[in-house]
């Protein structure tokens, strides 16, 4: 039975637990509001709140003692106005004592208050504290994103028991990746309530930047990302001192100003080949991103790293492992460069190859790389896949209350 699910009505809360959020989540709640959707956001705040959008509501609190205050709040109007919601609330929250249950209950007491019609979680490892919204007619929507899928469970066998315990009962799964989406069913997730919604970005924003490089150039390669071993760093500094004597380059790592590469690079000789970088502003990152001449991607895991969407939105050839999801935005040669997972040989190589290219080969590779954006990774396509995902668990469960009510036919 299909019912028709009015946007303009719909209620979804985005959770992360603190807001703002990532970039991903934060495009998501714009593009949302934007269709009409009402958006509510609830956690603690720790950053500026610049949403300008009527639909997107607000409701945390700042510091220990704003959640004391918050917690108060919210208990004063339960046990005044909704007493019975308040008893079945505390009688389901599973805490090995009194402060940790009044802990929960102020993350928990606004969200009963406003109850979403979706509650869309953003990690995934949460699923178990979570499932409480589901006694109280909220659907739950979680996300498949990255290392708390494709490494956690395999490292943590409690963490693999949790999801097997638990995804069964979901009522929709939002996946990064088709790759992603794979890995969740070993875990008992349901085949058919998984929905592949990629990242999506706001083209508006993302203009080609002007491709200069020429073969007598240095090549300018860059690497975006926080220094952790998945991000493969050790692979590339690795491929680095190969490349030192056969093409002449600048390589920039920003976000991974870490002793342990500091010590690689020094050992290796190559401070003056490679620039480690602090982390910095997404609007800086853009730029020196849009500088470059190569995006190189090392990693061990990924969902599908928002780098490269950008970096291929924007004009900047990519190369990439081909880890977690990569393969279905990278066609090697076509898109970019799909090369093989922890391997310095295979990065160099890739390298020196795209050294050689013409200009013209660097060019299609660029505009057939913008094209798999334009078609693949649109936030308007996000947000649809996004709302069609929401509005099947809301169809499933409206359509079972039709028929509760529907006079039985033999």
């Amino acid at each position: 039975m299909q019912i028709t699910i009015d946007e303009s009505l719909m209620k979804v809360a985005i959770y992360s637990g603190r807001i703002p959020a990532s970039i991903f989540i934060e495009r998501l709640i714009k593009g949302l509001a934007d269709r009409g959707v009402q958006v509510w956001l609830f956690g603690e705040i720790d950053g500026p709140v610049t949403y300008v959008s009527q639909k997107v509501r607000v409701c945390g609190w700042q510091g220990g003692w704003g959640r004391k205050i918050f917690l108060l709040r919210f208990l004063i109007q339960f046990l005044f106005i909704r007493p019975k919601e308040l008893i079945k609330l505390w009688s389901v929250i599973d805490a090995s004592s009194l402060k940790l249950k009044l802990y929960l209950l102020s993350k928990y007491l606004p969200v009963l208050w406003y109850t979403p019609d979706v509650f869309h979680l953003q990690w995934v490892r949460g699923v178990q504290e979570w499932r409480w919204v589901q006694k109280f007619g909220m659907r739950l929507v979680v996300s498949l994103r990255g290392a708390q899928v494709n490494y956690v469970p395999i490292a943590y066998s409690d963490v693999a028991a949790l999801y097997r315990q638990n995804f069964p009962h979901v009522d929709g799964f939002h996946a990064v990746s088709k790759a992603i989406g794979a890995e969740a069913i070993k875990y008992g997730a349901p085949v058919e309530k998984i929905r592949c919604v990629y990242s999506g970005l706001n083209l508006d924003f993302y203009r080609l930047a002007p491709y200069v490089y020429q073969s007598s150039d240095t090549l300018k390669i860059i690497s975006i990302g926080r220094p952790h071993w998945k991000k493969g760093y050790t692979y590339a500094i690795d491929a680095i001192a190969m490349l030192k004597d056969k093409v002449k380059f600048e390589y920039t790592i920003i976000g991974a100003k870490h002793e342990e590469y500091i010590f690689q690079v020094n050992q290796l000789g190559l401070e003056k080949q490679i620039n480690l970088l602090d982390k910095k502003p997404h609007e800086q990152v853009m730029q020196l991103l849009r500088s470059s001449h190569l995006l190189l991607l090392p990693s061990v895991e990924e969902g599908i790293a928002n780098v490269v969407l950008e970096a291929m939105a924007v004009g900047v050839p990519v190369i990439s492992t081909d880890c977690g999801g990569m393969a279905e935005v990278i066609e090697d040669s076509v898109t970019g460069f799909l090369i093989s997972v922890r391997s310095p040989q295979a990065i160099a190589n890739a390298v020196l190859k795209f050294s050689r290219l013409t200009t013209e080969e660097r060019l299609n590779i660029i505009t057939n790389a913008k094209r798999k954006i334009e078609r693949q990774h649109s936030l308007h396509r996000m947000v649809k896949d996004m709302l069609e995902l929401y509005d099947h668990v809301l169809n499933n469960e409206a359509a079972r209350k039709v028929e509760e009510l529907l006079p039985h036919v033999k």
